[in-house]
């Protein structure tokens, strides 16, 4: 993998960086047959918990193991000091746009923002004008994607806001590690990720509706169907909370309520996994079975607070995405610490243009992909499949933004031959409340395929430990 950022190694060569060097020590000393027997354990005890991705339409089941890979992505807290300061900042401007837009919608009116691009997006809400929602606060919960690329420069690669999943995976991890391998976290300064679950209650009961001073909070599900049940089931045990579907909530005198076996209980603060169409069939898609008839009204009188809110997927948009630089500009009077990677948007016809002449060499997406879906890695796909999405493309050139493909850095990974360098990306996790807070590192996902540059486990990607090392 010449030409690739090497997260453990300097300039390719078989020198560790220093903060890799005390890790790289001890991989030298584990006799191989100690490595293969802790491997083996992992996925064993993943399976028991039932650490499991469902992969819709796949041959080989509803359930998949997430692999796991027992070499951690090392973080030094110079770096992560920088990263962690960028994501406070991007994500503000994110929470300022999505306010802004649903109020005054300023960025439009000053001519930053194109009216059509926001107006005309399908994950706009024309429903949550004028809303109030506490705190002001719309994403609460944001997964933004990071990758390493060229000389080592960090660039966010999207912004997950609607219902941003993997957090779970890297608490897993975490606590994958310190059982297997104690004696590395006495070797390491590794900051701690466990107080995730507790940052993220308190800051959901801090969004708490006004005047509500002992919320109750639940963790609102799809159901056991859904790709990311586990995740769900996951975070309301660690809270403490309950876990609900659609059909135990309901509403009466304009608040909602929980059955329970002692009788209806109010519920102030509802941390949804469902998708905007499916909350309230009322309002969305009248079809839904999911969600829970009468919710925006009352939402829309303040009285139950929803995380993330309802319409925050027009920011997270791959279309929104080339702005952000400038709502961070127009938001915050200062320069963006992260940057984005440069986007061709093919509703613009030089951008269109530029795309169908060089699709073998970029990665063109769909605005509203997801998991790893709907997207062209030109590099690596064959003439035909370029040919059949170049129509696609001129069928609907608004539907798709194109990147050039980016050299992702890559780590040291377990695989069936040894270890090799497989690229990955990093999911840091922010919440915001009355403040912004997140715990150092994130989920840690990499490409397991050799060459591979798609790392959603959806596509057959896995996981790693992230460690942020403290001073």
């Amino acid at each position: 993998m010449a030409g690739f950022f090497n997260e453990m190694y300097a300039d390719d060569t078989a020198e560790p960086r220093p903060h890799y060097r005390e890790f790289h020590r001890w991989l030298d000393e584990q006799p191989p047959d100690i490595v293969a027997r802790k491997r083996v354990e992992a996925d064993l005890m993943f399976r028991r918990v039932g650490i499991t991705f469902a992969v819709y339409g796949s041959d080989a089941g509803t359930e998949r193991l997430i692999p796991f890979d027992i070499i951690p992505r090392i973080i030094p807290a110079a770096e992560w000091g920088i990263l962690q300061k960028g994501l406070k900042q991007r994500v503000q401007a994110l929470n300022l746009f999505i306010h802004d837009i649903y109020h005054g919608q300023n960025i439009v009116k000053a001519g930053i923002m194109p009216a059509e691009q926001v107006f005309r997006n399908a994950q706009y809400r024309p429903e949550m004008q004028g809303i109030a929602v506490a705190s002001d606060i719309y994403a609460h919960i944001a997964g933004v994607d990071i990758v390493r690329a060229g000389a080592g420069e960090f660039y966010v690669l999207e912004d997950n806001l609607r219902v941003p999943s993997g957090v779970s995976y890297m608490l897993e991890d975490r606590k994958m590690m310190m059982r297997l391998f104690p004696e590395l976290f006495a070797r390491h300064k590794v900051a701690p990720v466990a107080h995730y679950p507790d940052l993220l209650l308190d800051m959901l009961r801090s969004v708490a509706p006004q005047g509500v001073d002992d919320p109750t909070v639940v963790v609102m599900t799809p159901g056991m169907y859904n790709s990311a049940y586990f995740e769900h089931a996951f975070l309301a045990q660690q809270m403490g909370i309950e876990l609900v579907e659609g059909q135990d909530l309901f509403v009466d005198d304009n608040h909602v309520y929980m059955r329970t076996t002692r009788g209806p209980r109010r519920v102030d603060v509802i941390y949804r996994r469902v998708d905007d169409d499916f909350l309230d069939p009322l309002v969305f898609r009248s079809d839904s079975s999911l969600g829970v008839p009468g919710l925006l009204s009352v939402y829309r009188a303040g009285r139950v607070t929803l995380a993330n809110a309802i319409g925050t997927g027009v920011a997270d948009d791959k279309s929104i995405y080339p702005y952000v630089p400038d709502m961070i500009r127009f938001y915050l009077s200062e320069e963006p610490i992260l940057n984005n990677v440069p986007t061709y948007q093919c509703r613009r016809q030089e951008d269109l243009r530029y795309t169908l002449d060089n699709l073998d060499k970029l990665v063109v997406k769909e605005v509203h992909g997801a998991g790893g879906y709907g997207m062209l890695v030109g590099p690596a796909s064959t003439r035909a499949e370029i040919e059949e999405f170049r129509q696609r493309v001129i069928a609907r050139p608004d539907g798709y933004i194109a990147q050039p493909t980016l050299a992702l850095s890559a780590c040291p990974t377990y695989v069936e031959s040894g270890v090799a360098p497989r690229h990955i990306d990093l999911r840091p996790f922010v919440l915001s409340g009355k403040t912004v807070t997140m715990v150092p590192g994130g989920l840690t996902r990499v490409a397991l395929k050799e060459g591979s540059l798609v790392v959603n486990s959806s596509q057959g990607g896995g996981t790693k430990d992230t460690w942020v090392l403290e001073k």
